[in-house]
């Protein structure tokens, strides 16, 4: 058994699986040591092997706590800061988050374990395969949460060729491929010497993979408009404690802040305010004299304003998180993937008033509709993103479809300075690789960047500073690869690489016999 092989006893394995999920974080931004994503999971493939249902259970959700407890736990700055939980409580909190995710996160290893973990060719096919299909499950399952998926810790390697062809996912796909090969290296040394036909195939795999996104890194799959778009950005920095608190006079400050910073930025073709820029209701009697004062302002100017907006609709008593168009911007946009807890509570009859968390004054947002078209300014159309919904990865690549610019607002302030804003523009900028279209990023606090339709950040601002800043991005007509299909097709061929193994062995079932039918 490997146990006795490893000589690892089950506290030990369950230690070492924990950990090796823990470091997985140090591969992402802000650290991008990605090399450690191929150790951890080489380590974490090792556990694995030819376990038990049961053990395999444990070991992942251990590597699964890990993985989320260190990677997300930046939502404590917001459970403590901003809902009013103790230090002590708030943790407590982050390790149940991280416990309820690792949960999920084991759900396709319990069909690993079950069929495939004693396959000859469960390291290196089933696993793959499996941890695909779990990375696309948590782009819906309960709404989804699609954070920290592998292949963004390789932005900046030979795998990100990949990503206009086959999306982070597929990126994915590849590590765990790698990891799992050099992990049945390991294995096959130590156990069977002699027995390395499969492995040097998959070996000559892997490395085809790595040396053919090399090529695909110079490949443009779509060109750039030579016209140039230039675009101003304002990053106010309002303090998110006065954001939540809905005050006149704090509003009227805001207001008066945004209209101040954006004088010099008038020349610009678009000019961008971040996501609630205005910090409170559209039927807010300051706020409809300020933008109808702003729509004039942008109109003398030959100017597309967007700002993100709190849209009420009062026929249907609902909220929108929203961006709106004034002057030459055109269009209204309603966030159609909302934060849990943050814009809605989830089992809000039973969580409301429990803690302050749970009460947020935001936490009144309706779902968009998911039919809407993007915005469009100057003839340009462009795919808006609210915060959140910038992480999706099939969402984004299908509005693109009809649009040449990305834009993503955001109000990144519950987070303070911790990792999670560095994650986020990661995220933000495989989008732009993936579906080959320059990104407007502009961010409450920063940084706000503008993105290049290679994932490059070609300019930036400083995080927790007023100011604003410009750039010139160019609109993209033309579809990559992963626009035109998406995820489905890697979904098919996780699906189609898991028959193919597990066939034989059906087949070679003897068949039922009549009088046990």
């Amino acid at each position: 058994m490997p146990d006795k092989i490893l000589n690892l006893p089950q506290p030990l394995a369950l230690l070492i699986a924990l950990l090796s999920g823990a470091l997985i974080t140090l591969s992402f931004a802000p650290f991008t040591l990605w090399p450690i994503t191929l150790i951890s999971l080489a380590a974490f493939s090792l556990l694995l092997k030819e376990q038990s249902l049961k053990t395999i259970l444990w070991r992942s959700f251990a590597f699964g706590v890990g993985f989320y407890g260190a990677g997300i736990h930046w939502i404590y700055v917001s459970i403590h800061n901003f809902g009013g939980a103790s230090p002590l409580f708030a943790g407590f909190l982050v390790f149940i988050f991280a416990c309820f995710m690792a949960a999920i996160f084991i759900l396709p290893f319990y069909i690993f374990g079950r069929w495939f973990n004693h396959h000859s060719l469960g390291l290196i096919i089933a696993l793959p395969a499996f941890w695909l299909l779990g990375e696309w499950m948590r782009t819906w399952f309960l709404t989804g949460f699609p954070w920290l998926f592998l292949g963004y810790a390789h932005l900046n390697t030979p795998l990100s060729g990949w990503a206009p062809i086959t999306g982070v996912m597929g990126m994915s796909f590849i590590l765990v491929l790698t990891a799992a090969v050099f992990a049945e290296w390991i294995w096959k040394i130590k156990t069977e010497p002699t027995k390395k036909i499969s492995l040097l195939v998959a070996s000559t795999c892997c490395a085809a993979f790595w040396i053919a996104g090399i090529t695909l890194k110079d490949i443009t799959w779509a060109e750039a408009d030579p016209t140039p778009i230039k675009i101003g950005m304002v990053q106010p920095n309002v303090d998110q404690s006065t954001k939540l608190s809905f005050n006149q006079d704090t509003t009227i400050t805001a207001l008066n802040q945004l209209r101040d910073l954006s004088t010099d930025l008038w020349t610009n073709d678009w000019l961008i305010w971040p996501e609630a820029a205005i910090p409170t209701s559209l039927t807010y009697h300051d706020a409809l004299p300020f933008l109808e004062e702003m729509n004039t302002k942008a109109t003398e100017h030959d100017t597309a304003l967007f700002t993100g907006v709190i849209y009420e609709d009062r026929d249907k008593k609902k909220y929108y998180n929203s961006i709106a168009g004034l002057g030459q911007g055109y269009g209204f946009y309603h966030k159609r993937r909302l934060v849990p807890f943050g814009e809605y509570v989830p089992l809000e009859n039973q969580l409301r008033g429990l803690i302050e968390f749970f009460n947020l004054p935001t936490s009144f947002i309706h779902l968009g509709p998911q039919d809407q078209h993007g915005l469009i300014a100057k003839g340009v159309r462009i795919t808006p993103a609210i915060c959140y919904e910038i992480v999706y990865p099939d969402l984004i690549a299908q509005a693109a479809k009809e649009t040449q610019v990305l834009l993503s607002v955001n109000n990144l302030g519950w987070f303070l300075d911790s990792i999670q804003s560095k994650q986020f523009m990661q995220m933000a900028q495989m989008r732009a690789l993936e579906t080959g279209r320059y990104l407007v990023y502009s961010t409450n606090n920063g940084p706000s960047a503008i993105i290049d339709n290679h994932g490059k950040i070609l300019s930036r601002s400083n995080s927790f500073k007023a100011q604003t800043f410009t750039g010139v991005i160019y609109a993209v007509k033309d579809w990559t690869p992963f626009m035109m299909y998406g995820s489905g097709p890697l979904v098919i061929f996780a699906t189609l690489l898991l028959l193919c193994i597990s066939l034989p062995q059906l087949l070679k079932r003897d068949p039922v016999p009549k009088e046990a039918q």
